[in-house]
């Protein structure tokens, strides 16, 4: 069974997928639980195009090369 607690309240998955998901649409903080395991946090960025998130937003990270 995975949960996921948002705003103080607990939902419940039969996978992983599922609850997944549910948190990208919710697009808000949360915290996974599974196997012993908590994963927090904002899910949803599918990925990077034209140097954007899908929001607009600017991405900036750059590797920094050591010498």
């Amino acid at each position: 069974m995975i949960t996921i607690e948002h705003h103080s309240k607990t939902y419940e998955f039969k996978t992983l997928d599922e609850a997944m998901q549910w948190a990208k649409e919710l697009g808000e903080f949360v915290t996974i639980k599974f196997n012993d395991l908590e994963i927090a946090g904002k899910f949803g960025a599918g990925g990077i195009t034209s140097g954007k998130f899908p929001n607009g937003e600017p991405y900036t990270w750059k590797k920094r090369r050591r010498q």
